[in-house]
């Protein structure tokens, strides 16, 4: 059984026993881990992915920290005497996979007949007020008043 997890930005495809690098995760040695957004859960040969996966999980022991091979960055603009060398190592934390385990969902609960869940309508999306919020229909528009009544804005 594997399962593809999702770890600091990072997808990493895992068995039981693999020791992977993740980005560093804080906490003690022999510390307890367990990753639940799963993507994907394949068992023996069935695949399981998306709402299936909601009992699903990882679970993982930290085994120690190490650092990543020195990435070596040089930003340089030509005719202007400008340039600049710096180097990165990104700490990684080792962790080693103890168990895959897809969580078995109990059978859904069929309604009893006698007791009916009684469903309100909910409100309108608009809320009470109309399709603005405000208050109802005004007095009328420039055009729907006649020449002679005066607005009550002047």
């Amino acid at each position: 059984m594997y399962a593809v997890i999702k770890a600091g930005g990072k997808q990493h495809k895992v068995q039981a026993g693999d020791v992977i690098e993740v980005e560093l995760v804080h906490g003690g040695h022999d510390g307890a881990i367990t990753f639940t957004p799963l993507l994907v859960v394949d068992d023996d040969g069935k695949t399981h992915y998306g709402k299936e996966l909601a009992k699903a999980q990882v679970k993982a022991k930290l085994v120690g920290q190490e650092k990543g091979d020195k990435v070596k960055i040089f930003k340089y603009r030509p005719k202007t005497g400008y340039a600049r060398r710096q180097g990165h190592r990104q700490m990684y934390t080792l962790v080693e996979i103890q168990e895959v385990a897809l969580g078995k969902r109990p059978p859904a609960k069929k309604a009893e007949e006698g007791s009916e869940q009684k469903v309100e309508a909910a409100p309108a999306p608009n809320g009470p007020k109309g399709p603005k919020g405000g208050k109802a229909a005004s007095a009328g528009t420039a055009t729907e008043r006649s020449e002679g009544e005066a607005s009550p804005e002047e």
